[in-house]
């Protein structure tokens, strides 16, 4: 690409950026994780379109900090190399005269980045990164930046980021304010929480579009996949059976996959582009721990609208979807982790929060317990009290959309009942 080609790209990036009203976009509280003063690299990563230029965009804006920026998602920049970085740099200083901070936006599209942002590191200047691949950003990072960043999860739309985005009121302390609010639940559950979508009347084709650029160019471009309509319906397979446990075994015969091995390579590239999560089961054997998991959808966008999706409510599972994703937000630190607790035939528990292996939180999540049945109640309360017993947590909660909230006293144990509207929201 000749200078003035890549100078014109750039100033039309400029020109979008700025003309963008940051005041009136919504607050999420990643935006207290991006330290502007540190030395460290801030990189934050998480799926496509879940709001990561925005987010960055929206502190810098707001910051009136001195930055420039460039997008590598551009497909006019598509050719550039590790080798042109260096005419980048000297065309964003015509632009924007000097600067402290740089925000580069998925970055991993650049081969050698790390070598880049190294440099630029040791020349003392402020780097905003962001990316939408977590083994390549966190492998590569691990390995060449060695500790020098500060690396932020960022999720599609919460909850509590979705009413504020909409304008509903939270506080639920009129018939109307509850009502509408329980019908913004609803919504959430059926629509998810992408940005873009929340004020769309129909998400279908933004969704379908986004994932087809998950799998080509997440997926299918990074990975050198050949089979890219196996990948896809792998992908719709997961999706049509969220919430519940994958068998490698079943995905290589299923959709004729030559090992094993090509099984685990394709769900861990679906995981790596934030396409899914898994959770793995609670177990002192490392071998169940990495082979016995549940696929979690990053968003019940991606359960509503896949192809071929199953026309079925499934509310239960659409509500574990969405308590596991904001579970999974809400760990402040990288010595917490995510489980399930599973005892054939006995009990199950839906998740189990650990810190430095001790289990400190156990809970289940179901949609209606307001007239629990016998079989509802001892899947749901004596799953947590035989949890408790095996792990030696007395932490229990259960989630519920309906029902009573309040405590059950059981066996010496409390369990917490709290209603699914009042946990997303954190009250």
């Amino acid at each position: 690409m000749n200078t003035k080609g890549l100078e014109r790209i750039l100033r039309d990036q400029r020109e979008e950026l700025f003309a963008t009203d940051y005041s009136a976009m919504v607050t999420r509280h990643e935006e207290t994780e991006i330290n502007l003063d540190s030395r460290l690299a801030q990189i934050v990563i998480g799926v496509r379109r879940c709001g990561k230029s925005t987010l960055c965009q929206k502190v810098l804006v707001q910051s009136k900090t001195n930055f420039a920026y460039i997008n590598f998602d551009d497909e006019s920049l598509a050719s550039l190399n590790g080798e042109s970085l260096q005419e980048i740099m000297e065309t964003l200083y015509r632009i924007y005269g000097s600067f402290t901070h740089l925000f580069m936006d998925e970055i991993q599209n650049v081969p050698k980045w790390h070598l880049f942002v190294n440099r630029l590191l040791r020349q003392g200047l402020h780097l905003i990164l962001t990316g939408s691949n977590a083994n390549l950003l966190s492998g590569e990072l691990a390995t060449h930046l060695t500790g020098r960043y500060n690396e932020i999860r960022l999720y599609p739309f919460s909850f509590s980021d979705y009413c504020k985005a909409k304008g509903i009121d939270t506080s639920g302390m009129t018939t109307k304010s509850a009502g509408l609010l329980m019908n913004a639940l609803d919504t959430y559950l059926q629509q998810g929480g992408f940005p873009e979508t929340t004020n769309m009347q129909r998400q279908d084709k933004y969704i379908s579009s986004l994932l087809t650029a998950i799998i080509s160019k997440d997926i299918c471009q990074r990975y050198k996949v050949r089979y890219k309509k196996t990948l896809q319906q792998l992908a719709n397979g997961i999706l049509d059976r969220f919430c519940q446990e994958i068998s490698y075994n079943s995905i290589q015969a299923d959709y004729h996959l030559k090992t094993i091995h090509t099984a685990k390579n394709y769900v861990s590239y679906l995981e790596n582009a934030y396409f899914l999560r898994l959770v793995p089961r609670y177990s002192f054997k490392s071998i169940e721990r990495q082979t016995m998991r549940k696929a979690y959808a990053i968003d019940n966008a991606f359960v509503t609208n896949h192809d071929d999706a199953m026309l079925t409510e499934s509310l239960g599972w659409r509500l574990e979807n969405i308590v596991a994703i904001e579970l999974l937000r809400r760990m402040e630190y990288d010595t917490q982790q995510l489980y399930y607790l599973r005892q054939h035939k006995s009990y199950e528990v839906d998740f189990a929060v650990v810190d430095r292996n001790k289990v400190t939180q156990l809970i289940q999540v179901t949609y209606d317990f307001s007239n629990p049945k016998t079989k509802l109640y001892n899947r749901e309360i004596g799953g947590l009290v035989k949890g408790s017993v095996a792990t030696g947590c007395t932490n229990l909660t259960l989630i519920m959309m309906t029902g009573e909230p309040g405590e059950t006293e059981i066996n010496g144990v409390t369990i917490h009942r709290i209603l699914a509207c009042e946990w997303l929201l954190n009250k």
